[in-house]
């Protein structure tokens, strides 16, 4: 997996997602309950950004809809969305925060 630097932790406020492109796609940056975690920023519902909603409980919602996904597997909490959107790894390195959007073979 190829990890990018998407920005500094100390760039993130808390439960406020952070939008960045990793390799041409749209990810959502969320620092939550001590961990950080990133996840498609484009609902599976309505293709509208995710990063633009709130965060609560480890969960993003969408906020055209109200439709909340885990931030943790992406899996959405209730209607209107039913696909799950992607997540992906995260890293930390001193104060960097690098994301992997690459998929291991």
């Amino acid at each position: 997996m190829a990890f990018v630097r998407v920005c500094s932790l100390s760039e993130l406020e808390a439960d406020t997602p952070k939008r960045v492109e990793v390799d041409g796609t749209p990810v959502s940056v969320v620092h939550t309950e001590g961990e950080v975690f990133a996840i498609n920023d484009i609902c599976s519902h309505a293709n509208v950004s995710l990063s633009e909603g709130e965060v609560e409980d480890c969960a993003i919602e969408c906020w055209l809809h109200g439709s909340s996904f885990d931030l943790r597997t992406g899996k959405p909490s209730g209607l209107p969305a039913t696909r799950p959107v992607p997540v992906y790894p995260v890293k930390i390195e001193g104060d960097d925060v690098l994301v992997s959007v690459t998929q291991e073979s």
